[in-house]
């Protein structure tokens, strides 16, 4: 099953932090914070205007995002857990650190 986000919306897949142990002691995956960071699945065509306008979304598929504790809606499609959020929600977008041929950072 595939779903096609609408407007100004995202799908997102969650991104799992792997499992801590911090001095011996075992935290339950109930007790654990969800992550706030996701990779975007799919998104709308973009955030009409009040004239008529699409306005493109400026995330797209394939980006890392943050996003705050409590935003969106989580859905489960196919025994996998997704968030749709619209993406005024989104907190930023997660880069790759980019070097120059020098090795210092540009």
């Amino acid at each position: 099953m595939t779903v096609r986000p609408l407007h100004d919306r995202l799908l997102i897949k969650r991104i799992e932090e792997k499992e801590t142990i911090k001095g011996g002691i075992i935290i339950p995956d109930t007790a654990k914070e969800k992550p706030q960071e996701g990779e975007v699945i799919a998104v709308g065509n973009g955030k009409k205007t009040e004239e008529g306008k699409v306005v493109p979304l400026d995330v797209k598929a394939g980006d890392r995002i943050l996003f705050g504790k409590y935003s969106g809606t989580e859905i489960k499609l196919d025994n996998e857990e997704y968030l749709i959020l619209r993406e005024d929600e989104v907190l930023g977008v997660i880069e790759a650190a980019k070097h120059s041929a020098a090795g210092g950072k540009k």
